[in-house]
């Protein structure tokens, strides 16, 4: 039974380069790891699941780049509504304790 090599991200990506450029058998060869790994992380490259970094994108990791970019906008927008609600209500309640204030101070009561 042959031991299991574990592979660093960074390698992984490297790897996937190199074999996008020489192809994938040559590089699996060079690099001396087992062709079905190599693929494996071609295929996860593929999907979106190792970044190879800018300009190496491929249109289905594009496409959920442009889905999560969506997702996030939406989140913002959301999240932008919400701190406005808050703004209003924090400025509402700075009145009221402003009114509380002032109206106990008429009245001359103090804590004590």
């Amino acid at each position: 039974m042959s031991e299991q090599r574990k592979y660093d991200e960074e390698y992984k990506v490297e790897a996937v380069k190199l074999a996008n450029r020489i192809g994938s058998g040559k590089a699996a060869e060079e690099l001396g790891i087992p062709k079905g790994t190599l693929y494996g992380w071609m295929v996860r490259a593929k999907k979106g699941y190792i970044d190879l970094g800018k300009g190496s994108q491929t249109p289905e990791g594009a496409m959920s780049l442009v889905e999560e970019l969506n997702t996030l906008r939406k989140k913002n927008k959301e999240l932008e509504k919400a701190n406005k609600r808050l703004q209003e209500e924090n400025e509402i309640l700075a009145e009221a304790t402003a009114f509380f204030a002032a109206s106990r101070r008429k009245s001359g009561k103090t804590n004590g």
